[in-house]
């Protein structure tokens, strides 16, 4: 019996790992680097143990450091979560070297699928659809996809059209994977087009249905249902058929995941990786299916690998809202229904997903669906880690029912401090190929991203403003809100995106904090929060929208601003690579440096045609967003 067990993991997973751990009554440890000390997880551990440092080589990736932690906690088992040393087989030894329960497959079976191109050979060996590549490829089997052999995340993948830049995606994938897997070995393989991403739950070598894991971005998944749509009895069952016999191949014992790629006009599955871990969208298989996956997890380490293939007829299952501690029986495994699961990422969408960091002033997310997170209101997004905040999960009767209710709930969330793909989420689950099932990878960069018109915002917060000055008044409190001696002109209050005129007394109701409006005969009430240095960020909810608005100082320090055709960072980072000197001619869109941040790399390119006049960092060197890069004088 398992009686104190640490995660080798942080954020949303290990919470929801503690979760279950809670209500079996099994004492929880949590280790932490430096950057997440205050983050939720840390808190609701019962023992916790620093990881001097913040990079994930320096923390979360040092088994030595990690194996430490265990024994000064006293732990007497370790669950890896996902990512980091999750898949790691030299860790999963070293934990049972140490006298530890390792909550996970064998490590041999971790060794066995490890490499990408060692499983697709075993796979072909348990007569299991592969994809594969030439050794010599021609234009005639383009497009292609390098992909890192170690990792997964969409880290180390490239899509290649031209065999002319084949060459030079290989190398930047194996910069990439080196970076993040500590393993740069890549491989080459056909690209589907408008592939559909399904995998297959196993437990042990018994199947849990399947999900679909199309939509994605950078390779990497954004929205993730159970079980998938549009598939046919024949082909569904082939594919839980293959999926055991994966497992069966390697023996495998308690939760993994089986990984196909789908062409759906030809309905033809191939095999793309098995991933020996709990994998992010796990929740979407509870929902439908009554079980709880990490007991099952620990049923089967506590068992020897043994068991963990059925759920626990006594057994307890995780509640549709993840973050109360209500459970519920489990006397049924297909409850039935469909399940969404988005991922709430803090990134912009509209500057190709750059991440984000900072302060997350405000994070509310209505009741009524689950959700697995990772922050709060008043945690700090670090750099140092993937840029999601949270899982959210809905839960219903059909698939139209869960998309319905999940774009609902997205879109009265209350999200303040950093960008987010919110929105881009709430486009989706609406988009009517969506609802229709017509799934593929290619499909979330085909749906436009929602346009909001700030004017009514930019009202609203003008009043607000102009109350919260007045009740921030420590004297003349007696004069009117936003008067003037001038009552002809109305008031003018600027942001960056535009300026505002009013008239004081024109909304229906103000305080500092609420505001109702009335235009056409409907009356629509606005939330106004003021936040950041000296109170110039705003931020306005209403019932089907949210902006960020930045007032404009009435004074510009001049040290503040910044040369014509300066190159700022995106965001904080590390720079990895420079491709220009200083005194350089470049062309428009020429690579200048790469950034990487948050697991992932960014390229800064010139504007326009120009001199670089101005190039202050070298790789390696740290910068803060929105510090100048670099220079580019247009010609």
């Amino acid at each position: 019996m398992i009686d104190r067990l640490l995660v080798a993991n942080r954020a949303e997973i290990a919470s929801r790992v503690f979760r279950t751990c809670r209500s079996l009554g099994i004492a929880t440890v949590a280790v932490h680097s430096d950057a997440d000390a205050g983050l939720p997880y840390v808190r609701e551990a019962d023992l916790a143990v620093r990881l001097p440092g913040n990079t994930p080589a320096e923390t979360y990736l040092d088994a030595d450091a990690v194996l430490a932690a265990a024994r000064a906690a006293g732990a007497d088992a370790v669950h890896p979560g996902y990512g980091f040393l999750s898949e790691n087989a030299a860790f999963a030894h070293a934990v049972e070297a140490a006298g530890l329960t390792w909550v996970g497959p064998a490590p041999e079976s971790i060794e066995a699928m490890g490499s990408k191109i060692e499983a697709k050979r075993l796979m072909r060996g348990a007569g299991v659809p592969t994809l594969e590549a030439p050794e010599e490829p021609t234009e005639a089997d383009l497009p292609l996809l390098v992909k890192a052999s170690a990792g997964g995340g969409g880290r180390g993948m490239r899509v290649v059209r031209s065999l002319d830049v084949l060459d030079a995606e290989i190398a930047a994938a194996e910069a990439e994977a080196l970076s993040a897997f500590g393993d740069g070995t890549v491989f080459v393989e056909p690209y589907v087009e408008r592939g559909r991403h399904v995998e297959v739950q196993v437990v042990g070598t018994t199947v849990y249905g399947d999900r679909d894991c199309s939509l994605q971005r950078r390779h990497q998944k954004v929205v993730e249902e159970a079980p998938a749509p549009g598939l046919s009895d024949d082909v569904r069952a082939a594919l839980h058929e293959a999926a055991r016999k994966a497992a069966e191949a390697i023996d495998y014992r308690g939760a993994g995941t089986v990984e196909f790629l789908y062409d759906p006009d030809t309905e033809r599955f191939f095999f793309l990786e098995m991933n020996t871990r709990l994998q992010v969208e796990h929740p979407v298989t509870e929902a439908v299916h009554g079980i709880d996956l990490v007991a099952l997890q620990l049923e089967a380490a506590e068992a020897g690998g043994s068991p963990g293939e059925r759920p626990p007829v006594n057994g307890w299952v995780v509640g549709t809202d993840s973050r109360s501690e209500v459970r519920q029986p489990v006397n049924d495994c297909a409850v039935g229904g469909h399940a969404i699961e988005v991922r709430l990422y803090a990134e912009d969408p509209a500057a190709d997903y750059a991440p984000q960091s900072g302060l997350l002033t405000l994070f509310e997310v209505p009741d009524g669906v689950r959700v697995d997170a990772g922050y709060e209101s008043g945690s700090t997004v670090s750099t140092h880690y993937d840029a999601m905040l949270a899982k959210v999960v809905a839960h219903a009767p059909t698939r139209e029912l869960a998309a319905r209710k999940l774009a609902g709930v997205l879109e009265r969330a209350r999200i303040h401090g950093v960008r987010t793909n919110r929105d881009q989420l709430v486009a989706v689950l609406r988009d009517q190929r969506f609802l229709a099932g017509e799934v593929s990878t290619a499909l979330l960069a085909e749906i436009e991203l929602p346009e909001t018109d700030p004017s009514r915002a930019m009202e609203a917060a003008a009043h607000a403003l102009a109350e919260r000055a007045r009740a921030e008044r420590t004297v003349q409190r007696g004069i009117p809100v936003a008067w003037r001696n001038v009552p002809s002109q109305p008031q003018l209050t600027s942001f960056e995106s535009g300026d505002v005129t009013w008239w004081p007394g024109g909304a229906v109701a103000a305080s500092p904090t609420s505001v109702t409006l009335e235009h056409d005969g409907v009356r629509t009430t606005y939330a106004v929060t003021v936040s950041g240095p000296s109170g110039l960020s705003v931020d306005v909810d209403w019932p089907g929208g949210h902006v960020t608005l930045t007032r404009k100082p009435r004074f510009v320090d001049p040290a503040d601003a910044v040369a014509t055709g300066s190159l700022l960072a995106p965001m904080p980072g590390t720079v990895v690579a420079v491709h220009v000197q200083q005194g350089e001619e470049v062309e428009a869109g020429q690579p200048v440096l790469v950034l990487e941040a948050m697991k992932m790399q960014h390229t800064v390119r010139a504007p326009g045609a120009g001199t670089v006049t101005q190039l202050d960092v070298r790789p390696g060197a740290q910068v803060a967003a929105g510090e100048v890069l670099a220079v580019v004088e247009e010609q």
